[in-house]
């Protein structure tokens, strides 16, 4: 990472905040981050941390089927939250439901739809990690791969067809930009000149496939000059970096200045999902060196030398997590299943004869 930020090469020059002393380096763009909003990504992201790993355990007992955490990445997806607007629409990919808690979700609604009962907005008919809220403007993803990111483009046109100053903000990993849904996307968003933010989570791994074994780029962020748009790669273990660079792009698409495409570099510490093993196909070493990088370790960091945090503000943030998050479980497990008559609903305004009847069948 650090080669990256001593050079010009637009192809591979890395945007940083934090230095390597854990004290901060704007540059000169002068757009410091406020140290109320530095604490807020901090709570944000260890809580979130402290989300994730409850649920894998819940995951590994059997009370929840499936959950894909987002330990190492967490800069990115609180970074974005924060910097956003509240009339803003995200199309998340696995690892972004978190936006949605940064920007007021109810914890135990996020928590149910992990259930899939009748706590959760779906009503379960979604799979668990696929979150979506209209009171937050949050869409799910569909699990195939790159198709959220049209509909982030489709969403931006229509804000500028309708004259809104709103951002539609679209994410994917690095596999997919090498699917067609992404070239379609940029094909268009850079041609109508949309309102989008397009942020690509450059983890390195495809779940079992490396970057370099998916693509010939040199980078990704050279992907998005290629179709003419504006792009940008950041340190996505920064949430200094993430945060100014969102915040400026997500300015410039409300003044009519077009997309972004955004190239976080960031590493997956722990398995793609519940499902995977990823001793399989990647070295200890490897991890271990990306752990040094640790996001939530470096905002801590920085937030000491300002003399925001310490041992004993952790301490009562993670009292106060544990609680909140036991407490959002035990609500959780004890609600009922979906109502069996919910399969019948948001379909049709006026349901057919048919569907009638099978619903009378259904709950008589």
């Amino acid at each position: 990472m650090s080669d990256a930020t001593q050079t010009s090469d637009p192809d591979v020059a890395l945007h940083r905040v934090l230095r390597d002393d854990d004290t901060a380096d704007y540059g000169a763009s002068g757009a410091v981050v406020d140290p109320a909003v530095l604490l807020r990504a901090y709570r944000e992201m260890r809580r979130l941390r402290a989300i994730d790993a409850r649920m894998i355990v819940l995951q590994r007992q059997g009370r929840v089927g499936f959950y894909g955490a987002c330990t190492g990445q967490e800069a990115v997806p609180i970074a974005t939250g924060l910097a956003l607007e509240a009339s803003d629409w995200v199309f998340p990919a696995l690892r972004e439901q978190s936006i949605m808690l940064v920007r007021g979700f109810p914890l135990v609604s996020f928590v149910a739809q992990v259930f899939g009962n009748s706590g959760d907005v779906l009503k379960g008919r979604q799979m668990p990690s696929h979150h979506s809220g209209r009171s937050v403007n949050q869409v799910s993803w569909s699990s195939n791969i790159g198709t959220q990111i049209p509909q982030a483009v489709g969403t931006a046109w229509a804000m500028k067809m309708k004259k809104e100053p709103h951002v539609a903000v679209g994410f994917m990993g690095d596999g997919a930009t090498s699917e067609a849904d992404f070239h379609s996307a940029m094909v268009f968003a850079a041609r109508y000149k949309v309102p989008a933010l397009l942020v690509c989570q450059n983890n390195h791994w495809s779940i079992s496939v490396p970057t370099e074994r998916q693509t010939a780029s040199r980078t990704i962020a050279i992907k998005g000059r290629s179709y003419g748009i504006p792009s940008v790669r950041v340190d996505g273990n920064d949430l200094l970096a993430v945060y100014t660079v969102i915040q400026a792009a997500a300015q410039r698409a409300r003044e009519g200045g077009g997309p972004t495409f955004v190239e976080a570099l960031t590493y997956r510490i722990g398995a793609h999902s519940t499902s995977d093993d990823p001793t399989r196909y990647r070295s200890d070493a490897e991890v271990e060196a990306w752990k040094k990088k640790d996001p939530l370790d470096r905002l801590r960091r920085h937030l000491a030398v300002l003399g925001i945090v310490d041992e004993g503000v952790d301490a009562k943030l993670d009292a106060e997590f544990a609680a909140e998050i036991g407490e959002a479980v035990n609500q959780v497990e004890a609600m009922p299943p979906p109502p069996r008559e919910s399969l019948f609903e948001d379909v049709y305004a006026v349901p057919p004869w048919h569907l009638v009847e099978q619903r009378r069948g259904a709950i008589s």
